[in-house]
């Protein structure tokens, strides 16, 4: 996992606290960071990035 570049395009994103399904779908698309990487980040850092709007309805 490479922490830098999530982190690049999180600060390009202005995320800061929570993310939603859709911007993690863009943002693997876009920097070519695989989904699960992006998740484990939100659930390593302190504090945790809260995953919201999840397409499957698990996060609110």
């Amino acid at each position: 996992m490479d922490e830098d570049k999530i982190l690049k395009a999180f600060e390009a994103y202005g995320i800061t606290d929570e993310i939603t399904c859709p911007q993690a779908f863009e943002i693997s698309e876009k920097y070519d960071i695989p989904k699960m990487d992006i998740a484990r980040y939100c659930n390593q850092r302190e504090p945790r990035i809260k995953i919201r709007g999840c397409q499957l309805g698990c996060f609110r």
